[in-house]
């Protein structure tokens, strides 16, 4: 956890960094399948963009061409309670996270893992549970106050699963914490590693998350912004270089991965007569 003078630098380095940013390009329109798009993921040894829907949805995994055409349609054996987010590992193998959690009352949280291989055939796809708690959830639900259990984003990092929290608390928008699981099947108790603070609107809210190729780079999405951390080592993401790279305009945006080391993919779910694109994302 930061001590009270980590998390004044790290908010000094935060607004320091603070840039407005012209680097998002729409690169097309989603389809209809997707319109509620909830976590992308490149994987290595595919060519597609791997998409899945949130709740009220079919639990249906999505490849998609750079061009937003759907070119695999996979069943999942498992109910989408709320899935909130892809990632995957170094051997490809996809983790959909089913972790969403609005009212902080879920005990049933998990992380879906599927095969590598499964994702070049055509059956229904069977997945290993990776089941988890909070270690500091005591009441379900707890009080208002204490609605920081919902989780939206997610990755992979050296044999573990890093969690980051979406706050439902008033005036706490911008927190978020990050917990820490292992990638394998089982129940477990999630670790606390640290929280970080950006603002105060439900715009801060962390709806996606992801690391780059080469480890050294994370970003966390909101609505309103990518958030860009560096030069942290091991896995203290938040004690680093933060820089913030504001958006032009507000959507329902949802997820973000790593197309390459300098740029990301982006989508935002269709609402409102907006929305439901795939963007790219360039920060160098």
């Amino acid at each position: 956890m930061k001590t009270a003078l980590n998390k004044f630098l790290i908010l000094i380095l935060f607004f320091y960094g603070s840039c407005t940013t012209k680097n998002i390009v729409n690169i097309t329109d989603l389809p209809a399948d997707v319109k509620e798009v909830s976590g992308t993921e490149i994987v290595i040894h595919s060519d597609l963009i791997w998409m899945v829907n949130d709740s009220g949805n079919k639990p249906k995994l999505f490849g998609l061409d750079a061009k937003g055409k759907i070119k695999k349609e996979l069943k999942i054996d498992a109910k989408n309670h709320d899935w909130e987010d892809l990632t995957s590992d170094d051997q490809g193998n996809l983790y959909i996270g089913d972790f969403g959690n609005n009212d902080s009352k879920r005990k049933n949280l998990a992380i879906l893992k599927i095969q590598a291989s499964s994702l070049t055939g055509d059956a229904t796809v069977k997945v290993e549970r990776i089941s988890f708690s909070y270690p500091d959830q005591k009441k379900f639900p707890p009080k208002k106050k204490q609605l920081y259990f919902d989780c939206e984003a997610f990755f992979y990092f050296n044999n573990n699963l890093y969690l980051f929290t979406k706050s439902r608390v008033k005036g706490d928008f911008g927190k978020t914490s990050v917990y820490k699981i292992p990638a394998e099947a089982g129940n477990h108790e999630a670790q606390l590693l640290g929280s970080f603070n950006s603002c105060a609107d439900s715009h801060c809210w962390i709806t996606s998350a992801d690391i780059s190729p080469d480890k050294k780079t994370m970003v966390l999405l909101s609505q309103k912004a990518v958030l860009l951390f560096t030069n942290f080592e091991g896995d203290d993401f938040f004690n680093g270089t933060i820089k913030e790279f504001p958006f032009e305009h507000i959507s329902q945006k949802e997820s973000i991965c790593f197309k390459d080391a300098t740029t990301l993919y982006i989508t935002d779910e269709k609402a409102h007569d907006t929305g439901g694109n795939l963007y790219e994302f360039h920060f160098n």
